[in-house]
């Protein structure tokens, strides 16, 4: 199954080293059952593409905690998917349609794909990473600052690129 793991940089930069990681909570994102209900129409690759805009909504919520433990103010503000190919995982209905958990690390050659938000949605993620909380809570200015992150599509890199794009930021 092709699952979408949000991510951070400095996650991304230890799965370079390691080509490894656990995911956060081992949680992930996918084009579950339920996903494909909740949904009227779409074929298969926008289904894909809901199941990813999740993911990196919650790697919103890992930057938001990075960047409150960022007093230098070092951390960058970009989001981060890894798309990966694992054999099981556990749907979470529970929790999201498209919620999945994944038991153990995934490796590098898991990985079909890493997603990362060019340098110019930086502004825009950092305003949203900063009010993910009260969007998910129905505060109005705060979808708009998320609708403007999400504006920026996620840049696509193959797996072997990845060391190189870390290089240049």
């Amino acid at each position: 199954m092709r699952i979408y793991l949000p991510a951070t940089l400095p996650m991304l930069q230890q799965l370079v080293a390691d080509k490894q990681m656990q995911p956060p909570g081992g949680t992930a994102f996918a084009l579950t059952p339920a996903l494909r209900e909740s949904y009227a129409s779409g074929d298969s690759e926008e289904l894909e593409y809901a199941a990813m805009r999740e993911a990196s909504r919650a790697s919103l919520r890992l930057l938001a905690a990075e960047l409150d433990g960022d007093e230098e103010g070092k951390a960058t503000s970009r989001r981060v998917v890894i798309s990966a190919d694992v054999e099981e995982v556990t749907l979470r209905p529970d929790l999201d349609y498209a919620v999945v958990k994944v038991t153990g690390q995934v490796s590098w050659r898991q990985l079909a794909a890493v997603h990362v938000d060019a340098g110019e949605a930086e502004e825009a993620v950092r305003a949203a990473a900063g009010v993910i909380d009260a969007a998910d809570l129905g505060d109005q200015d705060a979808e708009l600052a998320l609708g403007d992150a999400e504006d920026h599509e996620l840049a696509w890199f193959a797996p072997q690129e990845v060391p190189f794009l870390l290089e240049l930021m």
